[in-house]
């Protein structure tokens, strides 16, 4: 039987008054197994996360690491005992480069006073190679797309041979090939003894790797067991409270154009991409990363233009040469990475919301304040944000409740085209459900919906359109009736007569 390596007694957390973020969590994490803990936004999974980690210190009950009682825990003394943790926001360090953030860990724990560059190279080529992956480690991190990023914030886990890696939601900006790659790496780690808690809500990636899981909602345990134990109508049940049905959209036809794209090219990143949207399409995009699935899109929103063709949006010729283009002519982008493309962090949801609009609340003596709160408490109520005002923090928000803020900014501004690039990451079941929902409803209000995502299941149930990509070329232009392994294969260079 395998040992417990962390256990979690009867923990209860507070951050103010009475309201417990926490309410007697009970949690066993045992060496050599892979134990999944699945909660919606807001669940308490990230205060759990730092509980164990060092960062909070509960309010009550108690906490033992390889079976000695922790008082008083920080962060560095977390590491000491071995353990490692990947945020959903990775934690790294954007202005440094990739060598720099791998070995950072190993440097803290040593003490080092003296930086040897030449052996932070090595560490970092020999821990990337570990993962199969290919990355200059001379780069500077903030230049590499979010991917890269989750991949670096693994390896720099990984160098201090950890006794327990907590990863939280690791696969959000990972492709099919590299979400298996991460399990098989995974799978060996747990297999040498380690304890893996993996934070996730997608059940066929939680029934693929895990062994037990635990269902913790609003700060309390729903259940827990084998995984054996679930299938994905009782993991939905026990998440959110509520039994979704899982049903394609199929959109009723309509011959009013939307959007038409023809021939735009970009040297080196796509060719010759031509598409048309219609009234209630959605339009999803997919490929591996690379593929130049992303650049068309940030073509479309003027952040990379297009060196040729034609936009047209709603009959009308358009260019688009910079961002500014792009809003001027009505067109919204939810951006990949919303931390730091698409918030800002350090001031309130309201703020947030506002902040591509603010021109319909100017007046003659300033903003009108009381609108721009009912506009944010009407998107908090339509969009389901949980937060506590309109004048929290961003920051203090869950990952999925900040993606609905960003998303909030943009329908604030009305648009006639919405780009998203993976709209449902870090998102719960419900809140997923939610969320595309809104995009159905406004497509078929006239709005076009464009979004770029490698999660095959949203792919598949929420766009009515795909194109696949591969290597800057639709290699395929389809409905959502193929199956996801058939979209797999096509992005990984399979032959078109599969299909």
């Amino acid at each position: 039987m395998n040992e417990s390596f962390v256990k979690i007694v009867d923990v209860k957390k507070a951050y103010s008054g009475n309201e417990y973020v926490l309410n007697g969590i009970n949690l066993d994490l045992k060496c050599g197994e892979i134990h999944c803990l699945a909660g919606g936004n807001g669940s308490g999974k990230s205060t759990l996360i730092k509980i164990i980690s060092g960062v909070h210190e509960p309010s009550g009950g108690e906490v033992y690491i390889d079976g000695e009682k922790m008082t008083h825990m920080k962060p560095l003394d977390a590491i000491d005992k071995g353990i490692q943790v990947i945020y959903q926001d990775f934690a790294v360090f954007s202005n440094l480069s990739v060598a720099e953030n791998i070995a950072m860990n190993r440097a803290i724990k040593n003490k080092c006073k003296i930086v040897n560059y030449q052996e932070m190279r090595k560490l970092a080529r020999e821990s990337l190679a570990k993962i199969g992956v290919e990355i200059d480690v001379d780069a500077r991190l903030g230049d590499l797309g979010v991917s890269f990023k989750q991949m670096v914030a693994l390896c720099r886990a990984l160098i201090n041979e950890p006794k327990l890696l907590i990863l939280d939601e690791p696969t959000t900006a990972l492709t099919a090939r590299e979400v298996e790659k991460l399990w098989q790496i995974v799978t060996k780690l747990r297999d040498t003894g380690m304890a893996v808690l993996l934070i996730d809500h997608k059940f066929d990636e939680i029934k693929e790797i895990s062994d037990r899981l635990t269902v913790i909602r609003n700060g309390e345990v729903v259940s827990t067991g084998t995984v054996d134990e679930y299938d994905h109508r009782r993991f939905q049940i026990d998440l959110t409270g509520h039994d979704f049905a899982t049903e394609r959209y199929r959109p009723a036809p309509s011959d009013e154009n939307i959007l038409t794209v023809e021939n735009i090219s970009s040297n080196g990143n796509y060719e010759n991409i031509s598409f048309q949207l219609n009234k209630g399409d959605v339009l999803g995009i997919t490929g591996l990363l690379g593929s130049g699935r992303n650049e068309i899109v940030e073509a479309l929103f003027g952040i990379t233009p297009a060196e040729s063709g034609r936009i047209i949006l709603n009959g009308k010729e358009i260019k688009l040469k910079s961002i500014k283009d792009a809003v001027k002519n009505e067109i919204g982008f939810v951006p990949e990475d919303r931390l730091s493309q698409g918030l800002f962090s350090e001031l309130p949801v309201m703020e947030n919301v506002t902040a591509s609009s603010l021109k319909k609340y100017r007046f003659a003596f300033g903003l009108r304040k009381k609108k721009m709160v009912r506009d944010t408490l009407e998107y908090i109520k339509s969009l389901g944000i949980k937060t506590s005002s309109s004048s929290a923090l961003v920051k203090s928000l869950s990952g999925g409740n900040a993606q609905k803020v960003v998303l909030s900014k943009w329908l604030n501004t009305n648009p006639k085209l919405l780009l998203l690039i993976g709209p449902s990451v870090g998102m719960d079941v419900g809140a997923k459900a939610e969320i595309h929902s809104i995009l159905h409803r406004l497509a078929e209000n006239g709005m076009g919906i464009v979004l770029v995502t490698d999660d095959l299941a949203e792919l598949t149930e929420n766009c009515n359109k795909i194109l696949i990509v591969r290597n800057g070329i639709i290699v395929k232009e389809t409905d959502n009736s193929m199956s996801k392994k058939q979209i797999e294969l096509l992005m990984l260079g399979g032959e078109e007569e599969i299909v």
